[in-house]
C-alpha cells in the first residue's frame, strides 16, 4: 500500500487548528485540484509540494537541484 496522505492528531503548540486535517501528496493520487485548477506535484515529493499558477518559486526539486 502506498501512503498518499498524513495528518497530525496532536500537533505541537501553536498548530492546534491543523489537528485532524489530512494533507495529501499530489503525486500519489490520480488528480488534485485547487479552485478547479489542476495541481502540479513538486519534484521530489518534498512536503507534498502542491504547485499552482498562483504560487511563485523557487521550489525545492529533485535531487541535485536547489535546496538538496
Amino acid at each position: 500500500m502506498r501512503r498518499v496522505g498524513w495528518s497530525y492528531a496532536r500537533p505541537t503548540a501553536g498548530y492546534a487548528e491543523i489537528a485532524g486535517a489530512v494533507a495529501f501528496y499530489p503525486s500519489r493520487v490520480d488528480e488534485c485540484r485547487v479552485g478547479g485548477e489542476l495541481v502540479r506535484a513538486q519534484d521530489g515529493d518534498f512536503y507534498g509540494g502542491w504547485i499552482t499558477s498562483g504560487i511563485a518559486g523557487p521550489f525545492k526539486g529533485g535531487p541535485g537541484t536547489m535546496g538538496w
